[in-house]
């Protein structure tokens, strides 16, 4: 995440304090706290729905698209807890507003908004919620933040909406409103976008290969980036992002690896087929090699292997030396490996190193340190895979001498939740350990 990006947030919603102190002087400070706590709502949600756009510039500002998602999921969830504050700490001032219809119905629609937000806020953090409920209802999120704009512009506040406090929020309001409307253009309209069809589908380990060529122009990518690719069979019309999984050359075609982890990916997987049309659009992500390393490793968990089968393809003959840690369960569920293993086998200085859980195998940073057996300080580390591994791997890293800087990942999750496992482990840990008094055996002990 850019930080840029981050201060460019943080200013955002602190400027509106500069109208609120003086406020806070001269009526109940609770009450203008809580207005400024519903005015950070709407621009954090605002700046939420613009980063859904998938606008270039936005990746300039924040980084990769991966990132960003991350940042419209914090946003959001931290809107709705300022959503939260504001309704519970009484925003009324007396001796303001008149009670007028326009005000009754701004405080009708800012209770819908309220029920509404919080009933889709939950089906987005409760992942276990299919992912084409959740798609389809998320949709609903920037009509319920409409609800909630009209209720600041026409609630009764100590300010008025057209004062420099109230356009700022406005404007706010009126651009995240605007970003609502865009992500609502079908697909097919959306500027950019390029038709492709499907001209290969290959079975490689427990995924598909898919191979795209462009009807009339080609998008330009870097080997790690992805797109986002809608396919036109009946009834699955949803948009999803997959990596491509080949360096760009002069034919303009894709290739993207896709894995049945879903409802989608499941009947896709059953129903593609050469000649099938599909609109892409993109590249998207900044996960990109840097070159000034003596030495990479590259790490891979599963389907993450995909950015690492283009960067693969793409070495140039002077690289530095790379060795590619593949974890699978079970090799024949590795996709791209015997293409991998044909770029090792006629290029000395890219190693592959199979690591297979079904055979008990497991990497750890120890292993890395041994395999690679170089100081570490010199050494730069890509990853894509599971958090967890992900997070396992960095720390004994860096444990072991390597620069928290030389480890790059990518973080790209569409949908994901809030730690709340995470969050109640915690909790219970500080009650201590649990006292056991009599030790209970199992029947089979």
């Amino acid at each position: 995440m850019h930080p840029f990006g981050i201060a460019l947030v943080a200013v955002a919603l602190l400027i509106p304090l500069a109208g609120f102190a003086p406020l806070a002087m001269q009526h109940d400070p609770a009450a203008v706290f809580s207005e400024y706590v519903g005015a950070v709502a709407l621009i954090a949600m605002a700046l939420s729905q613009i980063l859904a756009t998938r606008l270039r510039l936005l990746e300039h500002i924040f980084g990769g698209l991966d990132r960003i998602y991350v940042l419209h999921k914090w946003l959001g969830i931290g809107a709705m807890a300022a959503v939260l504050v504001h309704d519970t700490v009484d925003a009324d001032i007396s001796g303001i507003g008149s009670g007028s219809t326009l005000a009754d119905i701004a405080e009708t629609f800012g209770e819908i908004s309220l029920y509404g937000l919080l009933i889709l806020a939950v089906i987005t953090v409760a992942t276990f919620i299919p992912y084409r409920l959740w798609y389809a209802t998320h949709k609903l999120m920037g009509a319920f933040y409409a609800l909630a704009l009209f209720h600041f512009a026409f609630i009764a506040k100590p300010f008025a909406t057209l004062d420099p406090l109230g356009l700022y929020i406005l404007v706010f309001g009126i651009a995240g409103v605007l970003s609502y409307l865009y992500t609502l253009i079908p697909h097919g309209w959306v500027p950019g976008g390029r038709d492709h069809h499907v001209t290969a589908v290959n079975r490689t380990g427990d995924a598909l290969a898919v191979t795209l060529e462009p009807c009339h122009r080609a998008i330009k990518h870097r080997p790690g980036q992805f797109a986002f690719v809608q396919f036109a069979l009946p009834g699955l019309e949803e948009v999803h992002p997959f990596t491509i999984s080949k360096e760009p050359d002069a034919s303009g075609q894709l290739r993207f690896t896709v894995k049945a982890l879903g409802d989608y990916t499941r009947v896709l997987e059953q129903n593609l087929a050469v000649g099938t049309p599909a609109r892409v659009s993109g590249p998207f992500g900044r996960f990109r090699r840097k070159r000034a390393a003596s030495r990479e490793v590259w790490i891979a968990g599963g389907i993450g292997v995909t950015p690492f089968v283009a960067w693969a393809r793409a070495l140039e003959p002077d690289h530095p030396p790379v060795d590619l840690f593949y974890c699978v369960r079970g090799r024949q569920s590795a996709a791209h490996l015997e293409e991998l293993l044909a770029i090792s086998d006629g290029d000395e200085h890219f190693a592959v190193h199979l690591v297979d859980s079904s055979l008990g195998e497991r990497l750890t940073a120890d292993r890395v340190a041994e395999t690679v057996d170089t100081a570490l300080t010199g050494v730069r580390v890509y990853f894509c895979g599971p958090a967890p591994m992900r997070d396992a791997l960095a720390s004994g890293l860096h444990a072991l001498g390597l620069r928290r800087s030389a480890f790059r990942h990518e973080v790209f999750e569409i949908r994901s939740g809030i730690g709340l496992r995470r969050l109640a482990a915690w909790l219970l840990s500080l009650a201590g350990p649990p006292r056991v008094e009599t030790p209970i055996r199992s029947e089979a002990g």
